[in-house]
């Protein structure tokens, strides 16, 4: 077995590249809207998916629901999004957005669809189908847990 060599760990690599590619884009929201990143993708689930509530947040978004809350209560103070209480479950509510929230949203997503051409442009079509295509393949086994006879 070839030795372990932490720069090549994929996690590791992957989180690296998050964190890099997404630092110019958060200082847009962070200084137009005064959000966090938690709250960006709170506003970013709901403007692409629609109403939905918080836990259905936290599963498409891998986040922690103490998270989402706090970031719910931030876009209500701002009058990005409104709750309504779930007619079947009065302890779940339905977050929407608000038409500030979806100004908000499309103004951030015009923005997003700029930084993510610039990100790609280094790459050419060929490349950037297989860099796609390989996060969104890797992206869909982070729900499958790790076989640890395998590893």
């Amino acid at each position: 077995m070839p030795p372990f060599i932490p720069e090549n760990f994929l996690p590791y690599l992957l989180n690296q590249a998050a964190e890099q590619t997404s630092l110019a884009f958060s200082t847009v929201y962070r200084d137009r809207y005064n959000m966090l990143r938690t709250e960006w993708r709170v506003l970013f689930h709901l403007g692409h998916y629609g109403d939905m509530t918080a836990s259905d947040i936290a599963r498409l978004s891998k986040m922690h629901k103490t998270k989402i809350s706090r970031a719910v209560k931030a876009l209500e103070d701002k009058r990005f999004i409104a709750k309504r209480a779930a007619s079947e479950d009065r302890r779940r509510d339905t977050l929407s957005l608000r038409p500030e929230g979806r100004r908000a949203f499309d103004d951030l997503c015009a923005i997003a669809a700029r930084h993510n051409a610039r990100l790609l442009a280094p790459f050419s079509p060929g490349e950037r189908l297989i860099l796609l295509d390989c996060l969104q393949r890797l992206s869909g086994l982070a729900d499958s847990a790790p076989d640890s006879s395998r590893l």
